[in-house]
């Protein structure tokens, strides 16, 4: 497996045990020094206190207004510890999220990947070859002298094919891995030679099988309706006679099964008369590597490909046909999302704070809700559009934040804090216009505390405080 596919590197995950011990280790020493504080401070203030027990009336004075303060720190301190230890293990719990989906993500694009690309059948143009003699010079030392030698040396010629009517029937279906495509493919080509030559007529017809089959069977090649043997077993040439100015005809067919893509490759040689009929029975068929067909007929779940070529052209590009699936788009923006959701909460958290009364239990139950709307919201993304699948997140979200308020006006304030303050927020980082949506949120959320506190448009009862 990639490493690319195990995560994101740097990330802890709630998963690992060893990094949970690590995390663990660098934890404890802070709480303990922030208990330690804590205490040594109310121990700090008994001491004044008992310092000063000789003058009650400056006992109570100083002690008095810093137990007061003391208090008011023991609350704070309540508070800040709730917060930061949800925030902190909404972190990991987010983190870890992060890397499963990415892991996902990652395999998924793999999946799609390997159904495109790797083996593939591709057929090679059959050849027609002949063997000729031709004058060459070369030079050697005959009694110590130089001496120039003419001679004659066989060379391999090709003779062009004179027509190639081709038809391929291309069935799809799934590996044992159940991991990509695999095509059975039902091969028929007719092909056309034509002797032009004055002085040759003896001739091989070389047409390999396709590279990259898993399986070939009924390989056949016949010459006007006569079975022709290979001039040696697994050679696939055949040797036959053509006098001058004659033409002949040869059949090639056979069944195969390959890799996810069938291509003709015509080796750069020079094509006429040439006509390819490729039949994919299965959806989402396309034609491969930008040549493109001069008929494309579609039925049902069949489509029809034919590339037709009249006069001389030469194809430098293998083209055939090949599975299309959908791009997969918007890739990494739901673990970014989930690297930014604890910000997120502190975001929502603060306008709660600075907006109602709130306690520490329905802080911790206000950020259960979040966190486990973001959970869902991972899981859901997966067979689901991530913007349809929050919206309906978002509704359950406001109706449970209605019962923040003990009040219908402090219900509408933690309505609006929801508003500007979560939903909107992970909306936009979901949607495109990332900075224009997070602006908006943000520009709502002070507009909200302005009119909260500043111009007095928006109060709340007496029994809300």
């Amino acid at each position: 497996m990639y490493s690319a596919n195990q995560g994101i590197p740097g990330l802890p995950d709630l998963t690992h045990p060893t990094e949970l011990i690590q995390i663990g280790s660098q934890l404890l020493p802070a709480f303990l020094f922030l208990v330690f504080l804590i205490i040594a401070l109310g121990v700090a203030i008994a001491l004044i206190s008992f310092a000063l027990r000789a003058h009650p009336l400056d006992q109570k004075m100083v002690v008095g207004e810093w137990t007061i303060h003391y208090s008011k720190l023991l609350w704070g301190l309540q508070h800040l510890t709730l917060v930061l230890i949800l925030l902190v293990a909404g972190f990991f719990l987010c983190s870890t999220l992060s890397n499963r989906y990415h892991h996902w993500e990652q395999a998924k694009v793999a999946q799609v990947a390997q159904s495109v690309a790797g083996d593939k059948l591709e057929q090679i143009v059959p050849q027609v070859r002949y063997v000729t003699q031709e004058p060459f010079t070369y030079t050697t030392q005959v009694d110590g002298k130089i001496v120039k030698v003419n001679d004659k040396r066989e060379v391999n010629r090709l003779l062009s094919l004179a027509g190639s009517q081709v038809q391929v029937k291309l069935d799809q279906s799934t590996d044992v891995q159940n991991r990509s495509a695999v095509y059975r493919v039902d091969y028929s080509a007719e092909y056309k030679v034509v002797n032009r030559l004055n002085n040759i007529d003896k001739f091989f017809f070389e047409a390999q099988p396709p590279i990259g089959y898993s399986l070939l069977s009924n390989y056949k090649v016949e010459r006007d309706r006569t079975r022709l043997e290979s001039v040696e077993p697994g050679n696939y040439s055949f040797a036959f006679q053509l006098p001058p100015g004659e033409e002949t005809s040869f059949r090639v067919t056979y069944q195969a099964q390959g890799g996810p893509r069938w291509v003709y490759n015509a080796t750069g040689q020079l094509l006429s008369n040439f006509r390819l009929t490729a039949t994919a029975n299965f959806a989402g068929a396309d034609f491969a590597s930008g040549i493109i067909p001069s008929e494309t007929k579609a039925d049902g779940r069949s489509t029809q490909f034919t590339w037709i070529f009249d006069d001389n052209v030469s194809v430098k590009n293998p083209f055939g046909v090949f599975t299309n699936t959908d791009p997969i788009r918007q890739t990494g923006i739901l673990p970014r999302l989930l690297l930014l959701a604890p910000a997120l909460f502190l975001w929502w958290i603060l306008l709660l704070y600075l907006s109602i009364p709130i306690s520490l239990r329905n802080v911790a139950i206000a950020a259960s809700i979040f966190f486990a709307c973001l959970l869902t919201l991972t899981y859901l993304s997966r067979f689901m559009n991530p913007v349809f699948a929050w919206t309906m997140l978002s509704a359950i979200l406001l109706m449970l934040s209605w019962g923040l308020g003990y009040s219908r006006s402090a219900s509408l304030a933690a309505i609006i804090c929801t508003i500007t303050g979560a939903i909107l927020p992970v909306l936009g980082l979901l949607v495109p216009f990332s900075g224009l949506t997070l602006s908006i949120a943000g520009l709502l959320s002070v507009i909200w505390l302005a009119v909260r506190h500043w111009y007095g448009w928006y109060k709340l009862q007496p029994n809300d405080q």
